[in-house]
């Protein structure tokens, strides 16, 4: 019989102090992560020495060589010595001071690491010295005593950067846009810091990339800089708080208008004259320019913003990159606020060009419910408009809606506008979905609905203007010169038809604020369709179809929540539902009539018809349907008024008598006509901010809203202009 051996017990490792020059290296990693780390570090040394004049010469992307030469007081012939150490600074002393810090270094560990990973040489001479002194450091310590020389002021020069680092000196080395980072970043601190003179060029080269002078003007900084296109399309905008319990700051710029255009956004941001990245202000101001802007959704911004030193936690980045506000986020709402303010009254700067016309493929026409194509211009040469072709939509309102000409009854629900730039962001996020169509079964229903498509209606849909609804069911829209009706309902069914099936498996949830229990529900929807019978004899059927029904999507609950994220409990409760568009909920009421639906009308035996039923039921569910209460706006306001007895209702409904003959005032169940108001101004906003803009990203409209009566054509510019011209 053989014994096996013991296992060996391995000891648990030792704790060991690693060596200073390790530890100095990693912090060093932290800070330089690549060349224009380092110019930045010694750019920002310059500017606090009081330089008014700073020069960058850059080699090999920084790796060879980087050499900062300014003219600013110098550094002391005594403070050499440590000039490199860690944490040697002239800008604090004691912790306490990092709450009113001014300056931009405060840490002493940029040159410290500088040494770590490179070969540092510094030449400086202070006022009233004839001579300068030249010193190398190297791990933060001088290499040999600093020698007398003739001198510029503060010149530092950076050899042979990570020569020490391997892996990373690779990487860079085939990065190509290091100098470019560091071109970007001299053009920042050149339109902000306008009192001092900048310049960048290339080791060898004859100009400069980057050349600035001092001017009174930023504006004048910014031509200078970025050029004359994106100086004459910039807007001046200001902001302030002064409310100690909300926000103190200051924050004055430019932002660019509707004419700029740019492949990205730039934005240049100061916080107390320290130059830093806020991706919530950024993202935030995005948001205002995709919704405000759709065509100039990538701009140009400069903010400088000032606070109360205490407010700002500027120790929070090992390169300094970011800093932590008090009450960021409602100083980034405010200044949303006025920047979307500006934008919506800026269009006075909008500059329109001559409109031309280019063969393009034939656009629909659609006419007393039938659509056809209509024949393209011949010739390949752009021509002018003719006169009864120039088209332009209200540049005062980039939704292009009617109700500037309607008479509004202000309501506290319709205050939206806030959240509006955040539902066309969450839109826009979804452009690029990815491809989850892992089964044959759903890829096959999506390749017929892209080979169902109509090309015409599709134009249509990504081209035209929303005007407003024309009632329950119609919208208006304009494109090129023809006003289309659009049927809400039917393009809300097919678009949530389409999203069911492009984002299967793959979709974010609604969680119901109390689980609803299926049987209940389904006997709900049964009891509303048998509402006109006064009889209760088919109550016993009734459950029992509830019973069936409850049992088979208890059945399929698992791949209800895997596949189309619908949640079922062990106890036949419905709790989740998925979220088919950003911002969008559906109509809860229909709840019942969706569970029913899933358990009467889908396919459950075969994968595809089963999916394809599916998705028509979700689709349906979250169609923008009319509300179930009457639209008060209309002749649906008879049915809120109160019916007592004694009364009856005279003269069109305009006034009530009692049965002596007294008038009264009409009355009405005032807090049913409101959940009605409600109801009706919700699902119009939500089909101008929520389903024409997801229409225009996603939606392909099949051939057969070409002939249905989703889209008629009501009118022709081309054909009202021959009336007027005959009147």
């Amino acid at each position: 019989m053989e014994i096996e051996p013991a296992e060996e017990v391995k000891e648990p490792p030792r704790i060991h102090r690693l060596d200073e020059s390790v530890v100095n290296r990693i912090a060093a990693g932290e800070v330089i992560q690549r060349p224009v780390s380092a110019v930045k570090e010694l750019v920002e040394n310059s500017l606090d020495a009081s330089s008014t004049s700073i020069s960058v010469l850059v080699k090999d992307g920084g790796l060879k060589l980087i050499q900062v030469s300014d003219d600013g007081h110098g550094i002391r012939y005594e403070d050499l010595p440590i000039l490199c150490e860690r944490h040697t600074t002239s800008k604090l002393s004691k912790y306490e001071d990092l709450q009113s810090i001014k300056s931009m270094g405060f840490r002493g560990e940029a040159l410290a690491s500088m040494t770590y990973v490179g070969h540092v040489t510094v030449t400086t001479i202070t006022r009233g010295q004839l001579h300068g002194y030249r010193v190398s450091y190297r791990d933060g310590v001088m290499e040999n005593e600093p020698k007398a020389c003739a001198a510029v002021k503060g010149t530092q020069i950076i050899e042979n950067l990570f020569y020490n680092m391997v892996a990373r000196r690779k990487t860079l080395q085939n990065s190509a846009d290091d100098y470019t980072k560091i071109v970007d970043l001299l053009s920042r601190f050149a339109i902000h810091h306008i009192d001092v003179s900048f310049s960048c060029r290339k080791h060898g080269a004859a100009r400069a990339d980057v050349h600035s002078v001092a001017t009174p003007s930023r504006l004048n900084a910014i031509r200078s800089v970025y050029g004359l296109s994106v100086a004459q399309n910039l807007i001046k905008i200001e902001a302030s708080d002064n409310d100690p319990s909300s926000s103190v700051f200051e924050m004055d710029g430019f932002i660019s208008n509707s004419n700029y255009v740019a492949k990205k956004t730039t934005m240049v941001l100061f916080i107390n004259d320290r130059l830093v990245e806020c991706t919530a202000l950024k993202r935030a101001l995005e948001v205002v320019y995709v919704a405000t802007l759709p065509k100039a959704s990538k701009p140009f911004i400069y903010m400088s913003i000032t606070l109360p030193p205490e407010h700002v936690d500027v120790n929070v980045h090992p390169t300094k990159r970011e800093v932590s506000l008090l009450n960021q986020e409602v100083i980034v709402e405010k200044i949303q606020s006025v920047v979307e303010s500006v934008l919506r009254n800026s269009n006075e700067s909008r500059t329109f060009q001559e409109q031309t016309v280019e063969a393009t493929p034939s656009v629909p026409s659609v006419t007393n419910n039938d659509l056809h194509l209509s024949p393209s211009p011949s010739g390949s040469k752009s021509q002018r408009v003719p006169v009864n072709k120039i088209v332009r939509t209200d540049s005062s309102d980039p939704a292009g809606r009617m109700h500037a000409y309607l008479y509004k009854n202000p309501q506290k629900y319709l205050g939206r506008d806030s959240s509006l730039t955040t539902v066309r962001s969450s839109v826009r996020q979804r452009r690029n979905l990815k491809e989850t169509a892992d089964l044959t079964s759903i890829q096959e229903l999506i390749n017929d609905i892209d080979r169902k498509c109509h090309s015409g209606l599709l134009d249509i849909v990504r081209q035209s203007t929303y005007i407003g609804m024309a009632d329950d069911v119609f919208a208006l829209l304009q494109h090129n010169t023809h006003l289309y009706l659009a049927n809400v309902v039917n393009l809300s069914k097919e678009l949530m038809y389409q999203q069911v099936l492009r984002r299967f498996a793959h979709f974010n949830a609604i969680q119901l604020s109390e689980p609803a229990p299926l049987q209940e529900l389904i006997m709900l929807a049964l009891k509303e369709e048998d509402s006109d019978l006064e009889s209760n004899e088919n109550d016993d059927l009734k459950k029992k179809i509830a019973e069936m029904n409850t049992q088979l999507l208890n059945q399929k609950s698992e791949m209800l929540e895997e596949y189309f994220c619908i949640f079922i409990d062990s106890d036949g409760n419905l709790s989740r539902l998925p979220i088919l568009l950003d911002q969008y909920t559906p109509d809860m009421d229909r709840v019942p009539e969706f569970v029913l639906c899933l358990g009467n009308d889908v396919e459950w035996e075969e994968e595809k018809n089963c999916f394809q039923s599916l998705a028509a039921a979700l689709g349906n569910f979250y169609a923008m349907h009319p509300p179930m209460l009457p639209n008060p706006s209309g002749k649906g306001l008879e049915f809120y008024r109160k019916r007592k007895h004694g009364k009856h209702t005279q003269d069109g409904g305009n006034s009530c008598h009692v049965a002596d003959g007294t008038a009264e005032e009409d009355e009405f169940e005032h807090e049913l006509l409101s959940e009605a108001e409600t109801a009706w101004a919700q699902r119009e906003w939500s089909i101008q901010h929520v389903l024409f803009p997801s229409m225009r990203l996603f939606l392909k409209p099949p051939n057969s809203m070409a002939s249905n009566g989703t889209f008629v054509r009501v009118a022709s510019l081309e054909k009202l202009y021959k009336i007027f011209e005959r009147c």
